[in-house]
Formats: C-alpha cells, sequence, structure tokens
C-alpha cells in the first residue's frame, strides 16, 4: 500500500515507518517538527537503506492539507499528529484542542475529498482516566482527566462518527499504555524537546548525565514495592502493531478499537532497577509526595489485539532498558548532537 505518515518524523511515527518499509509499504511521512528533528529523516535513510519521501505539512493549516491531497493518493493515512503532553495540556488547554482536534478534522475531510478509505489512529489509554480495576479492557468506562485525554476521545468519537456516516470508511483506534525502548539500531529514539513528562526518558538522562536524580512520585502506594504500576510496552512492538492493524482494516474490511500493552504491569522501582542493570549505571532517585490523579496501578488486557490482530508484545523490559540506554549513550543530547551531520538531512530527504 502507498500509505501517509502523519506525524511520521515522531517518536512512535518513525518507529512504525521502518516497520512499514520492512514490509514492502510505500511509506510517505508528512509533518512539521513540532515534536520532531529534522535529523530523524537521516536517520530512517540509514536504517532502511531508501530515500525518504517527505512532505512539510502542519494538519492546522487546511488549505495545505487540502492541496496535500489534492496531488496524491494514498491508500491509508496513520495519524499521529497530535501534541501529547498531559501537564503541558493542563496549562494550554486552548492549543491542544486548536492542534489535535481541528487538525483531526481537516484530515478526515481532506482524506475524504480525496477517496483515502482507511485511518489507522494514534489514541491512548489516557481516555479511561483513572481506571476502577485492572487490566483495563476496552470496554472500561471512558473518563478523561485531562486536557491531553480528553483530546483523545474527541478525536476517536469523530472517527467514529465518520465511521457510521460512510460504510466505506474504515479506522483503526489503538490505545498506547506506556511506549518506551528505541530502535535496535541505536539510530533512533525518543527524544523530549524540554524536561521529561514520561519515566523512561527522564531515567535515560539521569543515567546519561544529564539530570541529577530522578524524582519518583510516591513510595507509599499500595503495590509491591510502594512505587505506581504501568504497563511499559516496547516502541518496536507498538510499530507492529500499526502495520498488523493496516492489515486487519484491509482483510478484514471492519473498524477496529484495541488496547495496545504487555498485559503485565511493572512499578517505577522495578524499571529503574532493570535500567540500572542494562546500562551498568546508578540511577540516582528520591522518593516525592504523590501527584494528585496518579493511580495506584494501571495496565492494559491485551487479549482482543492478540484475538483480532494475531498480535503481542514480544520484547520484554530488559530490551526496552537496553534498547532505551543504547540509543542514550550514542546520542547522549538527542537528535541535536547526534552523529549524522546537518548537512546530511537534505540528502536523505526526495520531497513529494
Amino acid at each position: 500500500m502507498r500509505i501517509l505518515l502523519c506525524g511520521g518524523a515522531g517518536y512512535i511515527g518513525c518507529h512504525t515507518y521502518t516497520v512499514l518499509v520492512e514490509r514492502g509499504h510505500q511509506v510517505v511521512i508528512a509533518d512539521n517538527f513540532a515534536n520532531s528533528s529534522p535529523q530523524v529523516l537521516a536517520r530512517l535513510e540509514q536504517v532502511t537503506g531508501k530515500p525518504v519521501p517527505f512532505h512539510p505539512l502542519d494538519m492546522r493549516d487546511r488549505p495545505g492539507v487540502d492541496a496535500f491531497f489534492a496531488r496524491q493518493t494514498f491508500d491509508a493515512v496513520v495519524h499521529f499528529a497530535a501534541l501529547k503532553a498531559v501537564g503541558e495540556s493542563c496549562e494550554r488547554p486552548l492549543d491542544y484542542f486548536e492542534n489535535n482536534i481541528s487538525g483531526t478534522i481537516y484530515l478526515l475531510q481532506a482524506m475524504r475529498a480525496a477517496g483515502v478509505p482507511r485511518l489507522v489512529f494514534s489514541s491512548s489509554a489516557t481516555v479511561y482516566g483513572e481506571p476502577e480495576s485492572v487490566p483495563v479492557r476496552e470496554d472500561a468506562p471512558l473518563r478523561v482527566t485531562n486536557p491531553y485525554g480528553r483530546t483523545k476521545l474527541v478525536m476517536e468519537e469523530l472517527i467514529g462518527d465518520v465511521c457510521r456516516a460512510d460504510p466505506h470508511f474504515r479506522a483503526a483506534n489503538l490505545r498506547y499504555f506506556n511506549p518506551v525502548g528505541a530502535h535496535a539500531s541505536g539510530l533512533l529514539g525518543e527524544d523530549p524537546s524540554d524536561t521529561p513528562s514520561n519515566l523512561m526518558p527522564y531515567i535515560c538522562q539521569v543515567a546519561v548525565g544529564r539530570r541529577e536524580k530522578l524524582r519518583i512520585f510516591g513510595g507509599d502506594y499500595p503495590t509491591p514495592d510502594g512505587t505506581g504500576v504501568r504497563d511499559y510496552i516496547h516502541v518496536m512492538d507498538l510499530a507492529r502493531a500499526h502495520a498488523d492493524a493496516l492489515d486487519y482494516l484491509v482483510n478484514e474490511d471492519r473498524n477496529l478499537t484495541v488496547n495496545l500493552g504487555t498485559g503485565r504491569g511493572i512499578s517505577v522501582m522495578e524499571l529503574v532497577h532493570a535500567f540500572a542493570k542494562a546500562s551498568s549505571r546508578e540511577v540516582p532517585y528520591e522518593i516525592v509526595d504523590r501527584r494528585p490523579g496518579d493511580a495506584a496501578e494501571v495496565y492494559a488486557d491485551p487479549a482482543l489485539a492478540q484475538r483480532l490482530l494475531g498480535w503481542r508484545a514480544e520484547l520484554d523490559v530488559d530490551a526496552m532498558c537496553r534498547d532505551a540506554w543504547r540509543w542514550q549513550s550514542m546520542n547522549p543530547y538527542g537528535y541535536a548532537a547526534g552523529r549524522v551531520e546537518e548537512d546530511r538531512v537534505e540528502e536523505a530527504v526526495s520531497l513529494v
């Protein structure tokens, strides 16, 4: 298939690109680099051995989005383009609604006008809020607790309404739990533009010496070691699920909503110890007060994804930590100071 990745230069998007290319698809990336770096394109060329078709595009630019789809032909779109930090969304809710929801509306309108029949949407377990019980199934109540999660839920509902209105349109909503890890080459990984809001990149930056210590929010939860428990999933397992979801939309011609997680909860302390082992580095930490709204345990029931897609997570916590450390140690300051020279970026990009 010919597939467009909106936000394809981001953390999950670029890893998904490698899987789709490996499976023989023709893949185009559209991105405005709001949450990513142009260096990603050169890295992708190194990983795949092929030029990277790229188009600079902001999903909020409705005329630009319409014009792009008017001159391109795609069999499917994978939609990663969104702002994604929970804390930031509480400070800038209007920006999150404008970017995430308006951008999705413009994308859906352009897809409809161009006759693109399939969409895989990057959703999130944040749509469940604080779940009543674990593991979390897809039929759990949806009750978001922050603007970021609210935008994801609204986007899911928009996509569902389009599917109901158009019997020929098919979509997959993939509800991620906690993506971590990096490509095994060490060339691609998670590179937050500011202070990391997720646990793994913060641990990585402490281990590499960029930050003094890790703050663990809460050590008195009703969990085995008192720290919060989450479902961490390797980004390459997550990337495979997107390719499998595209196959499902084609082969089954049905819509889909599934959780993507391992089904196993890992505590903060477990992750810290696993990372210290994988990196042979100490990870200094201190336990501080809980954050309001943090649940003690959240992890997925991934059975539906296994049944419908034949997908299951294959990489364990040791692989997650090993690959995350390889990325961080090879790129201590992320893409900005990576080993690929800036002028290689232009060589790697073929504008479509």
